[in-house]
């Protein structure tokens, strides 16, 4: 894990270097669709896809981000993925298409009934329901049942609560662990609270709707 995560350090770091220099930086369009290699990755794909053509994504992740939560979860062997901010199941899908990979399960928190619904059915029709569970209603109540140890952790709602998110669930994520979180542009109190404390180690993904992804250390 500590070397991909040093290997985005290094890319992200040539990145703006390059740029201050003037130089152009040829990047693979984001929102290019991975190939499948399985039928179950097919089959997956091609359910991102509908939900893309079919505009229900509200406030789901984009291609870039969804790619990056997958790269992540699957090279980390991540086997207990904790998400808050189901929406309709864009996500879930992205970290299904990790999950199948390395026997892991996604437990995903929404507000929303409405939202919860509709990711059911997402999630159904992509044949990963089995490996997922919504809960409904408010997550900073829901997320204090999870006793589980946690390899990710996914913040994607509520902005305000994310440092309230952070600190409930910090305890329960593993040493070598990951905690993820959504547009960190619109929560400095959080971007404060993940670069400030020593167990943790942040750096920022700039594509799609930026990430911000923090180790804890071991």
């Amino acid at each position: 894990m500590e070397r991909l995560l040093l290997f985005f350090c290094l890319t992200l770091g040539y990145a703006l270097t390059a740029s201050a220099q003037g130089r152009r930086i040829r990047w693979i369009p984001p929102e290019d669709q991975p190939l499948g290699k399985t039928e179950t990755e097919k089959r997956l794909l091609a359910e991102l896809d509908s939900i893309l053509r079919s505009h229900e994504v509200y406030a789901n992740v984009p291609p870039a981000d969804g790619r990056m939560l997958r790269l992540l979860a699957e090279a980390t062997g991540a086997k207990n993925v904790v998400e808050i901010g189901t929406s309709t199941g864009y996500s879930g899908i992205w970290w299904s298409l990790a999950l199948f990979k390395t026997g892991g399960r996604l437990t995903t928190f929404e507000l929303d009934p409405a939202r919860a619904a509709m990711a059911r059915e997402h999630f159904k029709k992509a044949g990963v329901e089995r490996i997922i569970t919504i809960v409904e209603g408010d997550a900073h109540q829901n997320v204090t049942r999870l006793k589980d140890p946690i390899d990710i952790l996914f913040l994607d709602a509520d902005k305000p609560g994310y440092v309230d998110y952070l600190n409930k669930l910090l305890p329960l994520v593993l040493p070598g662990g990951l905690i993820l979180a959504h547009n960190v542009e619109m929560t400095a109190d959080y971007v404060k609270a993940v670069t400030t404390n020593p167990d943790l180690e942040t750096l920022f993904y700039l594509e799609g709707n930026g990430l911000a992804i923090t180790l804890k250390k071991r």
